[in-house]
């Protein structure tokens, strides 16, 4: 139960850091309106590694089931634990997403931009052609598994700056590839916040964009088992 509870907290944090950065950005009348790309995409690496830190000597803060996955899927995770890992992600994020609104009330009142609204809470691409989405969020997510078992790995002795490598890797990953779909490369992450931005009282939304909502959560788990695939690969070539 601490394991799922720790996943819980960890991707709320994630969720109310990062969609946070996203609503500062965008929403009108925000003291870092308009501050653009580079404050978001350095915002949800803090968040990452905020996370991180607070959760992961309890559960290794996987807070993303492309992670949980993909270790399971190289044996470097149980299978039992995965399906209450996933759920307790989605659900963190979730509420994670809540407390952004709350936060922000004032000023999604104040924003008229239906889409900016919603990309606070969850990814679209900048070019909608799925094919090339797909691909874009299997690229991100395989480089996100390569980096997190490489920090991890006990030849590199991260030790207590790991969670913060672990962040400096989700800034780089925002930084080079974010540009064509907002880098999801976790299934949570907007899985959960979309569906709250389908219930929340959000004044003059659009709707929730389900008809791209699988390219965020089925291609990030296509890119987590391949990344975790191709580290394990690489390593056992080399030891």
């Amino acid at each position: 139960m601490a394991m799922y509870l720790a996943e819980f907290l960890g991707t709320l944090i994630l969720v109310l850091l990062g969609d946070g950065v996203v609503a500062n950005v965008v929403l009108k009348r925000s003291k870092g309106e308009n501050s653009g790309w580079i404050v978001i995409a350095t915002g949800w690496g803090l968040a990452v590694a905020m996370a991180v830190y607070v959760t992961g000597w309890v559960s290794g803060a996987h807070i993303n089931p492309a992670v949980t996955l993909g270790l399971a899927a190289i044996g470097d995770f149980s299978w039992d634990l995965v399906p209450g890992f996933i759920l307790a992600q989605i659900i963190g994020a979730f509420c994670g997403a809540i407390l952004v609104y709350l936060s922000y009330k004032r000023h999604f009142d104040e924003t008229t931009d239906k889409d900016g609204k919603l990309g606070v809470f969850c990814t679209a691409p900048g070019i909608r052609d799925i094919k090339w989405n797909v691909i874009t969020e299997i690229i991100g997510t395989a480089m996100l598994l390569i980096g997190v078992l490489g920090i991890g790995n006990s030849n590199n002795n991260a030790g207590a700056i790991g969670a913060l490598l672990v962040g400096f890797l989700v800034w780089s990953i925002g930084l080079s590839l974010g540009g064509p779909t907002g880098y999801a490369i976790n299934p949570a992450r907007d899985l959960g916040p979309r569906i709250a931005h389908a219930l929340l009282p959000i004044r003059d939304k659009r709707d929730s964009d389900w008809g791209y909502a699988w390219v965020p959560v089925i291609a990030p788990i296509i890119g987590g088992i391949l990344g975790a695939f191709v580290y394990k690969f690489f390593l056992n070539m080399w030891i």
